[in-house]
């Protein structure tokens, strides 16, 4: 009985945490990732040669990628870890920008890398997702509104940032994004079932000690010594390695690579 209560929390911790590791991310190859296959060469190409003035201008990074499918989370938690995986936009500014396109699930995403946050804010990339994006993904047109989410992205990047400020504030907030608490509440609730998990553990090993001490008070036999070790246990996970580099996967977009940015959840989502 005893083992089955301490299996019980186990098992759920796991079930909250495995998502988070299962999740398949597609390989950075170039400033367009296509893994839904729904843009011709041409287009591809263009947005290509856009993405690339823009850093050259800017230093600023943005990414487009298509997703197959969003493999059972929220768009809100794999648009940050994809941007953390692939280390969009430059170390120390995270001005990184990845704009994610889900067509067999509808959703659509601006992610914003910390440093962008101030300037891209998520009131506009909920403007540009709802004015610019969905009416022409709701046509069938997703070339269409691909290009024109990253015109305008572009745009609040290159200068009419304020412009477009003053364009938001005049949007009603019609909707609030409960995804992001939603998420919150669950790793607040992972470490604190961790967190009960290891005093538990702690307080059953203390105890076992204890018992023990007391037996060997009574009748210890120092036959029982035999010379032998339990330890010796090896944690050969600090060996492992997450990436962090990009450029040797052999990307189709002359090398291109994450300079090492980082997001923390910033930005905006739609559907259609």
């Amino acid at each position: 009985m005893k083992c089955a209560r301490l299996a019980l929390p186990i098992l759920l911790g796991w079930l909250l945490v495995l998502p988070a590791f299962a999740l398949d991310f597609p390989t950075l190859t170039g400033r367009v990732v296509d893994d839904a296959n729904i843009l011709d060469a041409a287009t591809r190409a263009a947005l290509t040669n856009k993405l690339a003035a823009l850093e050259a201008k800017t230093t600023d990074q943005l990414v487009v990628v298509t997703l197959k499918s969003l493999q059972g989370t929220s768009i809100e938690d794999y648009g940050y870890q994809l941007g953390r995986r692939w280390q969009v936009g430059q170390k120390g500014k995270n001005n990184g920008v990845v704009l994610i396109v889900v067509p067999s699930e509808r959703r659509v995403r601006i992610e914003v890398g910390y440093g962008l946050e101030g300037t891209l804010t998520d009131a506009i990339s909920r403007v540009i997702i709802a004015n610019s994006i969905v009416p022409r993904f709701r046509a069938n047109d997703y070339p269409g509104g691909i290009t024109r989410g990253v015109d305008d992205i572009i745009s609040v990047l290159t200068g009419d940032a304020a412009e477009w400020k003053q364009r938001a504030a005049k949007r009603p907030e019609t909707t609030t994004n409960l995804v992001p608490i939603a998420t919150l509440l669950i790793v607040l609730g992972t470490f604190v079932l961790v967190f009960v998990m290891i005093v538990g553990s702690m307080s059953g090993a203390a105890a076992r000690r204890d018992r023990r001490r007391r037996g060997w008070s009574v009748g210890y036999d120092p036959s029982w010594s035999s010379g032998t070790s339990s330890g010796g246990f090896s944690d050969n996970w600090g060996s492992s390695s997450s990436g962090g580099s990009f450029g040797s996967s052999g990307s189709s977009d002359g090398g291109f690579s994450g300079g090492g940015g980082s997001f923390g959840g910033g930005g905006a989502s739609g559907s259609w």
